[in-house]
């Protein structure tokens, strides 16, 4: 018989798992600043990390004890580290937030939130200008004020703004094609100006009062409507007097309950728990001294952190492509606040300042904010526990 034939390759025989060599690997690692992005057998990035020193953070993962469970697992997955070397640690943390953003990998804090924030939008070109929600890129001409939280805060805010300062929402089509007064003008939510019934001048005056009261800047308006009235009162006309009268005071009472503090700054407000392996981060939005609301963040966790580890990874994503206040204060210090600082200061333009310790009315609104985050996260918890619970009895079913 000839030559032995060869063996057909078993097929329920699998390759061996890939065995990175970290001793190899670690010996040509550089000590500057950069990002590093692990990656299993299947060439998938599974985590992605900034350093100071490259070398000190990768060989902290390769040691043998003082891992974390769910690290050592990670580390066991790992076919391949990919490195970039950058000038600064500020570099290195934008790069790794953009990273993180675009590539998701599954051992890394992720913020699942990526809509945009609505604005309120003034068409402030126009010669009526009219007040609307805007979301989006702000591509037409006139003016946006925001961000707001969500969409409710937005609408309660220009719900405010019919009230107490008349101006149109009605889309630019429906306003130049109108020959009578809609309901808004019977409802005394707007002056008509789609058929004359207000000047322009005057209703030019009530569009630069709710941008003045949207900027924070109510005092200023209740300085000008006081003078209105009286002006209105000397020359006997006391219907028109009144009618200030009573704008002023609906003024002061919304001005009592929105204002936050008197610097009329723009301010974030962070604040984070973490319970069971979940975290939630509160964030309230503070513009030019005016509370605009709250909203709720739930970052998926590779594991159990601490309120410090997540704050740190989701200051950097959550500012990555929006506005920055000049001030955020948070509920914890940070051992990466003044880096975070850098990077802040130098996307933005602006200084921006990071601030754990407060005192007074900030630390109220601090511990309201943080009130929220327990209480938003142990109703998140309840709920899953509830539903996992029907699950289960289905399952016996």
């Amino acid at each position: 018989m000839s030559a032995t034939e060869p063996k057909s390759p078993n097929k329920d025989q699998t390759n061996p798992p890939v065995t990175f060599d970290s001793a190899s690997f670690l010996k040509n690692v550089t000590s500057k600043p950069g990002v590093y992005r692990m990656l299993d057998a299947g060439e998938q990035v599974i985590y992605v990390g900034k350093a100071k020193n490259l070398k000190n953070r990768l060989s902290s993962y390769f040691r043998q004890t003082g891992l974390s469970p769910k690290t050592r697992v990670m580390v066991s997955k790992i076919a391949d580290v990919n490195i970039t070397i950058t000038h600064t640690e500020g570099e290195a943390l934008l790069l790794e937030s953009n990273l993180i953003k675009e590539l998701r990998p599954r051992y890394n804090i992720l913020m699942r939130d990526d809509k945009s924030y609505p604005y309120i939008f003034v068409s402030d070109k126009d010669l009526y200008p009219r007040i609307a929600l805007h979301r989006g890129a702000r591509k037409k001409q006139g003016l946006y004020l925001g961000p707001y939280p969500n969409a409710h805060a937005v609408r309660e805010s220009i719900n405010l703004l019919q009230k107490m300062f008349l101006i149109r929402q009605c889309e630019d089509t429906t306003f130049a094609n109108r020959s009578r007064p809609c309901l808004q003008y019977q409802i005394k939510r707007c002056t008509a100006p789609c058929v004359g019934y207000v000047s322009e001048k005057a209703y030019a005056k009530d569009i630069d009062h709710a941008v003045l009261f949207l900027q924070g800047k109510s005092e200023q308006v209740i300085t000008e409507l006081v003078n209105d009235m009286e002006q209105s009162a000397e020359k006997q006309h006391f219907e028109k007097a009144a009618l200030y009268r009573d704008q002023i005071s609906q003024l002061r009472k919304i001005t009592e309950k929105q204002h936050i503090s008197a610097d009329k700054g723009d301010i974030d407000i962070i604040a984070c728990s973490t319970e069971a392996g979940q975290a939630c981060v509160q964030v309230f939005y503070i513009r030019n001294g005016l509370n605009l609301g709250n909203r709720s963040f739930y970052p998926s966790l590779p594991e159990a952190l601490s309120v410090e580890q997540v704050l740190t990874a989701f200051i950097p994503q959550f500012y990555l492509k929006r506005d920055v206040p000049g001030e955020i204060i948070i509920s914890c210090g940070l051992a990466d606040s003044l880096l975070i600082e850098e990077v802040l200061s130098e996307q933005s333009k602006h200084r921006v300042k990071l601030t754990a310790k407060v005192r007074g009315e900030r630390a109220k609104w601090l511990e309201m904010a943080l009130n929220n985050s327990v209480n938003s996260l142990k109703t998140r918890l309840i709920s899953r526990s509830g539903l996992l619970s029907r699950f289960e009895a289905l399952q016996e079913v």
